[in-house]
């Protein structure tokens, strides 16, 4: 099978700390990655046994995490977007990260290829 991958977006205008940006890259793949072992658990699996290969990357706003979900949901990607619940740093509610995959690299490169790394 081609090569497969998660991508993890994080807000960088909500001026998160070291540990929440962590926490909430841990919720949105854990989340994506049950999403995606619903939809075919035979590509999670491979996605495991490969290595589990993610790469962060950033976006400047929830427009913009919202608009790369609906680009994720369109390709038919596996994808989670976490909601903070406000007990430390950011308001309760804030959309903080956006998971897509594991799936296909190249399809995951479609929609987030012009993002830069965190």
């Amino acid at each position: 099978m081609p090569g497969l991958k998660q991508v993890i977006i994080l807000r960088t205008d909500l001026g998160m700390g070291k540990g929440k940006i962590a926490a909430q890259s841990a919720h949105a793949s854990l989340m994506a990655y049950l999403e995606a072992k619903r939809i075919n658990k035979e590509v999670t699996e491979k996605w495991i046994a490969a290595g589990m290969e993610k790469i962060t990357l950033k976006a400047a706003s929830e427009g913009e995490l919202l608009e790369l979900q609906k680009r994720a949901k369109a390709a038919k990607l596996p994808c989670a977007l976490v909601h903070d619940a406000g007990h430390t740093q950011v308001p309760a509610g804030s959309t903080t990260a956006l998971a897509i995959g594991p799936a296909l690299e190249a399809k995951i490169d479609e929609i987030t290829g012009s993002l830069k790394l965190l």
